[in-house]
């Protein structure tokens, strides 16, 4: 039998992240794009669950959305709407990172790219770091530079690739071009492999 999701209101201070950085610029689009909601913005919310699963001591780890649960918070929303897609309050700790990493629902990777252990992953959503490769990756997205794929953390595979390729301080300096860089890595063979390439059809 299919388990109906449970569906809860709560706060987004007691939402634990499963990863350890956010692109802050999309953090600040998502702002931007709550504040065009005036009417409408508790079926907004009621449309954008976080998935979560419960974990030890009952609490509660999103797995996705990280970035509008921080969007939402800085704009002082107190509720979200939740649905529990797994329920694991009875492991421990240990085996409880373990189970969420061999899912594919953790990325316990920091702001350079590396692997770091399971307690640096932030308590709360407001000490998630900033990746400025993730930004680009979600805008390498929004602009038509890959698809959206169901691949766990497809963006992070993608902002590791332009991390490799792509200078920081060309970030920093010039946003628009290196998304313009980045999207010529996008549609060229080197980047086939990625989740959501869509580059050009051999041949055309």
């Amino acid at each position: 039998m299919t388990r109906e999701p449970r569906i809860h209101s709560v706060s987004t201070m007691d939402l634990h992240p499963t990863q350890i950085t956010v692109g802050m610029r999309e953090v600040e689009a998502k702002r931007r794009h709550w504040r065009t909601y005036k009417k409408d913005r508790l079926s907004f919310l009621g449309s954008h669950m976080l998935p979560v699963i419960q974990g030890p001591r009952d609490r509660l780890f999103i797995t996705d959305h990280h970035h509008l649960a921080l969007a939402l918070h800085r704009e002082k929303v107190s509720k979200v709407a939740v649905t529990v897609v797994a329920n694991l309050h009875k492991l421990d700790k240990k085996a409880f990172w373990i189970f969420l990493d061999n899912r594919g629902w953790t990325h316990p990777f920091d702001s350079a790219g590396k692997r770091r252990r399971y307690d640096d992953v932030p308590e709360k959503i407001t000490e998630l770091e900033d990746d400025p490769y993730r930004s680009l990756a979600g805008e390498l997205r929004r602009i038509g530079g890959f698809a959206k794929d169901t691949t766990p953390f497809s963006e992070f595979l993608w902002a590791d690739f332009l991390r490799r390729r792509i200078k920081r301080k060309t970030i920093d300096a010039d946003f628009s071009s290196a998304v313009e860089e980045a999207l010529r890595l996008a549609k060229s063979p080197v980047s086939d492999y990625l989740p959501g390439w869509c580059g050009p059809v051999e041949g055309e």
